[in-house]
């Protein structure tokens, strides 16, 4: 679960690190209250949502003007007037895709005079099952540009969990960021809240880009993003009610219902697999055959009826998908079942695209039966290079 940027500094400050001011805004009518509340003489106008880039952003509509999601008042008047053109304008970034996002909140915060950029972030790293920080002077913009261009630049380590963090990982940070006295000493500082902060809510990121020395000398995060592990948001009630569903795809909120895992992709053959392994093995063979998935699907190991018939009517319900490939080998999953499931939902909504679906496994033979003797007009398949390629064939037709 992602959160916005101003809910992720607010979480932050309860563990004492050092963020700018500032004041989240639904209604271009509180952007003056807002602005009148901070000391100025400049403010920042950022716009909240889910995705990077903002700075660089463009807006759709030409009334929201062309300064991208993150903008500089030198006025409280252009504080309103920035509000006004971006709130409800649909924000394009390298990482929202053409689609953009709409501009639903605002967070206006207190002018900076920053005098450096740095780049620091938090992760599960999965080869050593620890905690690891990610460090670099070049903040400010992207890391994967860094990483690829300049990858000397950036300092990576662990944190054994049997230790948790020590001073000497807080001075490895202030030794990467090149900073010395009083600021390697607010370095170790951050470096100890940070991840307090990380391991206390189960996050899986924290990225702040860019961390800055202010000419007063103070080290200020001054953008946030974190997301959490959303296995471990049972135990974090607090954090449950931050999220933002307008952010995030409707397909995949009907799918976590349901328990469901669900990734909507931009291919148009939608697909619904037993096992994360198979699933992806059954992408591959999609793009193989020179057409793309229309989403990641797996339905469990035990699923029953009703599980399987809202899984297809997630799938049914996108408008970019063309055909359908029903993927299962049962194991714990029974075949029976997936095909009482289809039927179900095929009954219930219709079947406007091809179907193919194959069936290996526990209960196959009563699986086929089902299929067969419910009048659908469905495509068997033997197995799965025969199904890929019969779900290629039969949207490439239509």
């Amino acid at each position: 679960m992602n959160i916005h940027e101003y809910q992720a500094k607010a979480l932050l400050s309860e563990f004492g690190v050092a963020i700018s001011k500032g004041v989240p805004v639904l209604k271009p009518s509180d952007s003056d209250a807002a602005a009148k509340s901070l000391p100025g003489p400049v403010w920042v106008v950022k716009s909240q949502i889910h995705a990077g880039g903002r700075g660089k952003g463009t807006f759709k509509e030409a009334s929201a003007g062309a300064k991208g999601g993150v903008r500089i008042a030198k006025s409280v008047a252009e504080v309103n007037e920035f509000a006004k053109q971006m709130l409800g304008a649909t924000l394009v970034t390298v990482q929202t895709g053409a689609q953009g996002k709409q501009v639903n909140r605002l967070y206006i915060e207190e002018g900076s005079e920053i005098e450096k950029e740095f780049y620091l972030s938090i992760l599960v790293n999965r080869e050593t099952s620890q905690v690891s920080f990610v460090v670099s002077t070049e903040g400010g913009v992207n890391i994967e540009e860094v990483a690829h261009k300049t990858p000397e630049k950036i300092v990576s380590f662990s944190v054994d969990p049997a230790t948790g963090i020590m001073s000497h990982h807080g001075r490895t940070v202030a030794k990467a960021l090149n900073l010395t006295g009083d600021l390697a000493k607010q370095a170790e500082k951050l470096a100890a809240q940070l991840y307090a902060a990380f391991v206390a809510k189960d996050m899986a990121m924290l990225e702040i880009n860019p961390l800055v020395v202010t000419k007063q000398g103070a080290l200020r995060v001054l953008d946030a993003k974190v997301s959490f592990d959303d296995n471990a948001l049972f135990r974090h009630p607090e954090l449950v009610v931050l999220r933002d569903e307008t952010e995030e795809d409707a397909k995949e909120i009907e799918a976590s219902k349901y328990d469901l895992n669900y990734v909507t992709l931009d291919g148009t053959i939608g697909c619904m697999v037993n096992g994360a392994g198979l699933a992806m093995a059954t992408m591959d063979i999609i793009k193989l055959y020179g057409m793309s998935p229309a989403n990641f699907l797996d339905v469990g190991g035990s699923a029953s009826k009703e599980k399987v018939a809202s899984a297809f009517k997630i799938i049914t319900a996108d408008p970019n998908v063309k055909g359908i490939l029903v993927n299962i080998f049962g194991g714990i999953m029974k075949c029976d079942v997936i095909a009482e499931g289809v039927v179900a939902a095929v009954k219930e909504v219709g079947l406007k695209v091809p179907l193919v679906v194959r069936l290996e496994g526990t209960n196959v033979d009563a699986g086929k039966k089902i299929i067969r003797e419910s009048g659908l007009n469905v495509l068997p398949a033997d197995d799965l290079d025969d199904a890929a390629q019969k779900i290629v064939k039969a949207v490439k037709g239509a």
